[in-house]
């Protein structure tokens, strides 16, 4: 490779070699597993029956929302199994190779929030987990957001997640091949348990609340497709190792709805559990496992911080790791890539914005993962309908090729972006509290309900009627 070329390549951004690709069904299924465990799932369908919903539609809400996320997933996971890419490198073939620097940024740095949230919540686990063998940690005295030993916790536990970045990919595979069953007989364990103790008639005979006007079903929707859509993006940096395309489809296709599905099952059986047993419907799995008594809550802790580890290191480590690792190839692998997320997560500070504005940072950092779709639309027309499948492989890692556009970077995708994002911008700003809910029209505060449609829709739609066609 010329001078050119390495600049915008290394090792870690070249597209695997065939010894590399071994990853198989079962591998990808082991993944999703891994990821789909986690308290923000288990937490999904019983937190909307206070929005209004019964338990039959929400558990129904998220296998639709999932199975539609799924299609993005498989579709773009095509172009990594096809040809061994990850998600920066694949972008530059419709946004220029700088120009892919714009979707890598966005899509890494709302990993590097939610990298930060889930390290203070595993913290928090590890805390109790130490207390329940009797340490008697504090938590923060008044006027503070946190304890020393939450920080030492927190920090002991974002350490952690350092070892993988380091081993590499092949680590986070082990890793969620050996946990994703161990999480599977938790649940099971905790379903059995609650049978036990009440009866399923009980359990599923809790009312939804009555809300005004009723639940809102696509707003709901929305939300539900947008908890993976930004996975959606940069899938290719796991596929890329897939054997297959049949290998990284049937694994896909096994590991995401259905297990999504059930686990807000188990969420909705626990929360409706700890109402019937102790009078307090609790929507974390911490506050039942406490109730449940010293023995289940040392074991559920362990669970839980399994569950945060391997949510988070798959789901918001890896891809900043490739991500940073675009914007300067010759200087930064993905191991550097990983360290420098690592480093932003720790700036977030949690606990300080936990503290100040928890319920929004929640829907700031989901309904920022919405609005991507606008790059999951660009990266869909161009790979299938503009490219039909076809890259020029060796133009992505040099300049001057056929991904060069206007000195690196191609305006008519940066466009097509704007265009699907700005019309959802004010009824985002308006849902994360930026701004008075009532200070603009109603239309543009629903428009927000459809955003991850919306934007994939019209970002996918402007682009195909701009771009040069390829034969």
């Amino acid at each position: 490779m010329n001078k050119a070329t390495n600049d915008l390549a290394n090792e870690d951004l070249l597209p695997t070699t065939p010894a590399q690709r071994h990853w198989s069904a079962k591998d990808y299924a082991a993944l999703w597993v891994g990821m789909v465990i986690c308290v923000p799932t288990y937490t999904m369908a019983s937190s909307m029956l206070d929005q209004g919903f019964s338990w039959q539609q929400a558990i129904w809400l998220v296998f639709i929302a999932n199975c539609i996320v799924l299609a993005p997933m498989l579709l773009i996971g095509h172009a990594g199994a096809k040809y061994g890419i990850p998600f920066p490198v694949l972008a530059r073939a419709s946004f220029g190779v700088k120009g892919a620097n714009l979707p890598a940024v966005l899509r890494g740095l709302v990993a590097c929030g939610w990298f930060s949230i889930n390290c203070y919540f595993g913290g928090l686990a590890l805390q109790g987990l130490l207390n329940t063998l009797g340490m008697g940690l504090a938590g923060p005295a008044a006027g503070d957001t946190i304890s020393t030993s939450q920080f030492a916790c927190f920090m002991a536990f974002w350490a952690l997640h350092l070892v993988f970045i380091w081993r590499g990919l092949e680590s986070v595979r082990l890793l969620e091949v050996v946990a994703a069953p161990l999480m599977i007989l938790a649940s099971i364990g905790l379903v059995i348990w609650a049978f036990m103790n009440v009866s399923p008639a009980q359990i599923f005979s809790l009312p939804a609340k009555v809300v005004e006007g009723g639940p809102k079903t696509w707003a709901a929707l929305t939300g539900l497709v947008g908890f993976w859509a930004t996975l959606a993006l940069n899938i290719p940096d796991f596929t890329r190792f897939a054997k297959s395309q049949r290998e990284q489809i049937t694994g896909q296709a096994i590991g995401l709805p259905l297990p999504m599905a059930l686990f807000s099952l188990v969420g909705v059986i626990g929360f409706s559990v700890s109402q019937i047993l102790y009078g307090k419907a609790q929507l974390f799995p911490d506050g039942l496992l406490t109730q449940m008594g010293p023995l289940a809550a040392g074991i559920g802790l362990v669970v839980i911080l399994l569950a945060n580890l391997t949510t988070n290191v798959a789901a918001n480590l890896v891809s900043p790791s490739y991500d940073f690792s675009q914007l300067a190839p010759d200087k930064i692998s993905f191991r550097m890539g990983g360290l420098i997320a690592a480093g932003i997560g720790l700036l977030f500070m949690p606990w300080k914005l936990l503290a100040t504005s928890g319920g929004y940072l929640f829907t700031w950092l989901g309904g920022y993962g919405t609005l991507l779709g606008a790059i999951a639309g660009i990266l869909l027309v161009d790979y299938y309908l503009v490219r039909k499948a076809q890259l020029k492989v060796d133009d992505l890692y040099r300049r001057g090729g056929a991904f060069e556009y206007s000195n690196g970077w191609n305006w008519k995708a940066v466009i097509a972006f704007a265009l699907g994002v700005l019309p959802c911008l004010p009824g985002y700003l308006a849902v994360s509290g930026v701004i008075a809910k009532d200070s603009i029209p109603p239309l543009l505060l629903g428009l927000f309900d459809f955003g991850w449609f919306f934007s994939l829709a019209v970002a996918g739609l402007v682009y195909f009627l701009t771009a040069k066609r390829e034969n």
